[in-house]
């Protein structure tokens, strides 16, 4: 195959599935290494793709993009073991807590596989598949049903009602953007109605974002800033962001990416005015 069919075929990847890794184009190219970075690099000089580290993604979304699942998992990958660290010591044994979809929340779910006696409601399938292939016979996973989104939720009327009729101690969220005007936003607007679900059935909203959320906007809402008992992010948050979160939300807990969290950096909101 030549160099321009090769890499025309990696752009149809690309669009179709939103990211492709290095490794997987190895493999389905039968090149090595290097072959598959230069052409990564000759598609994003040309502005048709945005290369990061292990493979490539579209280009920047607008307020209705949603990338798929795996060009997502390739992104803030330091940030986000960081934030599902520090999350992960909000979870107490034998409690009940919802995980909407998203790659922070997934990378939350691996955090939790040694929490015993619990309880995880989720809409999001490749969540559901972290705790099933774990195995622990003392932890439930309920995976509601509904229509399928590129980011592997599971969303719709099914998913809805099925949420509605339970009461959960927490939830964690990921979102697609934060902003001071729009709230916590999401591009999809049936898994934006399925979010809100989750959020009414939670006593406890934490949000997982890391810093480059600060400033999108997706198309709909799905809560208010003060609507949150807490938002974990890293600590690429500009410390004007973290000024204007520490007054809304209710706890603002800042996790060091290159190592283990540090709970001095987190701002108690409950002294600030909300």
């Amino acid at each position: 195959m030549l160099a321009q069919q090769r890499q025309s075929a990696i752009l149809d990847l690309v669009r179709r599935h939103g990211g492709v890794r290095v490794s997987d184009l190895v493999r389905e190219f039968n090149v090595s290494d290097m072959t598959i970075r230069r052409d990564l690099e000759s598609l994003a000089q040309r502005g048709l793709l945005a290369k990061v580290h292990g493979g490539a993604t579209t280009l920047a979304p607008g307020s209705t993009d949603e990338p798929g699942f795996a060009a997502k998992s390739m992104r803030q990958q330091a940030e986000k073991e960081a934030i599902a660290r520090r999350a992960a010591d909000l979870v107490s044994p034998g409690t009940a807590i919802a995980m909407s979809a998203g790659t922070t929340t997934w990378t939350l779910a691996h955090q939790l596989l040694d929490v015993p006696s619990l309880t995880v409601v989720t809409n999001s399938v490749p969540v559901a598949e972290v705790f099933y292939h774990n195995g622990r016979t003392d932890q439930t996973v309920v995976l509601t049903g509904g229509i399928r989104t590129p980011s592997d939720a599971l969303v719709g009327p099914f998913a809805e009602t099925a949420i509605r009729s339970l009461n959960l101690d927490q939830l964690f969220l990921g979102v697609h953007g934060i902003n001071e005007r729009s709230g916590f936003t999401t591009p999809n607007l049936m898994e934006a109605e399925t979010d809100r679900a989750l959020v009414a059935a939670a006593r406890r909203l934490v949000v997982l974002a890391d810093h480059t959320k600060w400033e999108t906007v997706g198309i709909s809402t799905i809560a208010r800033l003060d609507e949150a008992d807490a938002l974990v992010t890293d600590d690429g948050l500009p410390d004007d962001a973290q000024q204007i979160l520490g007054g809304l939300v209710g706890d603002l807990l800042v996790a060091p990416a290159g190592g283990t969290p540090d709970t001095d950096n987190d701002v108690d909101a409950g002294q600030a005015s909300r």
